[in-house]
């Protein structure tokens, strides 16, 4: 399995399924939520209402994942996943690591061969960028046989140095 590092825009990822830091809701917010929303169409959000009406009521839970269609974004699935945010008193490493094997989880169960991770939490949830990159390459360690291929788009450059930086220190 290939893990690649890129630097834009994950809506515009040409793979069978990307990852959405979503909104607990489901319904769409800010960031990479809002700009998959936004961009993927009104069959996402139809989707997720139903997905709030049956199994998740008060929300997908912090960690856990779920597939809708990908509307007219390139990709054919999105995978909402909801990251923690960040504590200095309190670990929640292991819930940030969740959120990428739950959605690689879900991924192989559609039959996804390859997958756009944004580096979830890092945004308005705070979470350090460089531990945010190393628990989301730990994670990717142990990706389901079935999915080929895993992109981590970051928003900027300076977020791509800090990745390729922790990706060299974890391969020695």
């Amino acid at each position: 399995m290939q893990v690649e590092l890129v630097t834009g825009d994950i809506t515009t990822e040409q793979v069978d399924a990307v990852v959405n830091a979503a909104n607990s809701s489901l319904l769409g917010g800010g960031g990479v939520d809002g700009a998959i929303h936004r961009k993927g169409g009104p069959a996402i959000l139809e989707e997720c209402r139903a997905l709030r009406a049956s199994r998740y009521g008060r929300g997908l839970p912090v960690g856990q994942a779920v597939a809708t269609t990908g509307g007219r974004l390139p990709a054919r699935w999105v995978i909402h996943t909801v990251g923690p945010v960040y504590s200095a008193d309190e670990d929640r490493s292991a819930l940030l690591r969740g959120c990428y094997t739950n959605s690689l989880s879900v991924a192989a169960e559609l039959g996804a061969r390859s997958v756009a991770f944004p580096l979830i939490s890092s945004g308005v949830y705070r979470w350090p960028k460089e531990d945010a990159v190393a628990q989301a390459l730990a994670a990717l360690r142990g990706v389901p046989d079935q999915v080929e291929s895993v992109r981590l788009v970051l928003f900027d450059e300076q977020t791509r140095r800090v990745a390729e930086r922790v990706y060299e220190e974890q391969a020695r």
